[in-house]
């Protein structure tokens, strides 16, 4: 049998539905919303299995902010009702025949790597429902990546128009670029134009360090702030490695 395995970023959904409620504090309407739109994602991807993966709320930052401790510094906490209705929103979406998996010490961005690529290696297909960019450095033939609030696939063509890169390049570009939101500074003075540009012309960061055909109006940057770029590209990279501690059994989908 075929396996499509659908793996829901949870509260990347559950933020963006909780902020277009009119009421933050009517958890109720979230669930509901949220249960809506699980059900059509369902009826879209007929998945033979499916997980919700969810960062746990009382953890730190994470492994990324010991290598860069400003890493997500100024991030903003979940809204206290939102917080408080979590356990009702994930009994909820167990009563969709949807479990939940909760991060413990690692973000949740790198349990659904890990989990997406174990399944996609094997050559059976799977689908990431999330709007996080930072997943298309995962894709291939049988891994995709969903943005159901824009209702567009997150693809290499896509990738290409946003970034001008390879899906593959990802972690390098944000090497190069930083990622202000998440106080990820790269190379200071090295925008997108110029990450597009390097990355045109060089595999990777490494590469281009490496070359005495890297552009003099860049070098100086390069021999100033290459630990910088190799700092930031490792924690813009995701973990595919974790142990995980269920099979594939476990979450098979049953309405």
């Amino acid at each position: 049998m075929s396996i499509h395995l659908v793996i829901i970023d949870a509260l990347n959904l559950i933020r963006r539905v909780h902020s277009a409620q009119p009421d933050p504090s009517d958890i109720a309407r979230t669930i509901n919303t949220t249960t809506k739109t699980l059900n059509r994602i369902i009826s879209e991807s007929k998945p033979t299995h499916i997980i919700a993966v969810f960062d746990h709320h009382l953890q730190d930052r994470g492994w990324r902010a010991q290598v860069l401790p400003n890493y997500k510094q100024n991030r903003k906490p979940m809204p206290e009702p939102l917080l408080e209705g979590l356990d009702k929103i994930q009994q909820a979406w167990w009563d969709l025949g949807i479990d939940s998996l909760l991060s413990d010490g690692d973000e949740a961005d790198d349990l659904v790597a890990t989990l997406a690529m174990k399944v996609a290696n094997h050559g059976e297909q799977v689908t990431i429902i999330s709007t996080d960019k930072g997943y298309c450095q995962l894709l291939s033939p049988t891994l995709r990546i969903r943005d159901y609030f824009q209702h567009r696939w997150l693809d290499a063509p896509f990738i290409e128009t946003e970034f001008g890169v390879k899906p593959e390049q990802l972690a390098d570009y944000w090497g190069l670029t930083g990622v202000s939101s998440s106080q990820v500074p790269g190379i200071p003075g090295v925008g997108p134009k110029a990450a597009k540009e390097i990355l045109t012309q060089f595999n990777d960061i490494e590469q281009a360090y490496a070359s005495d055909e890297l552009a003099p109006k860049y070098r100086k940057k390069f021999d100033e702030h290459i630990e910088s770029a190799r700092v930031c590209k490792q924690v813009s990279a995701l973990k595919t490695d974790i142990e995980l501690g269920f099979n594939l059994q476990d979450i098979r989908f049953q309405a």
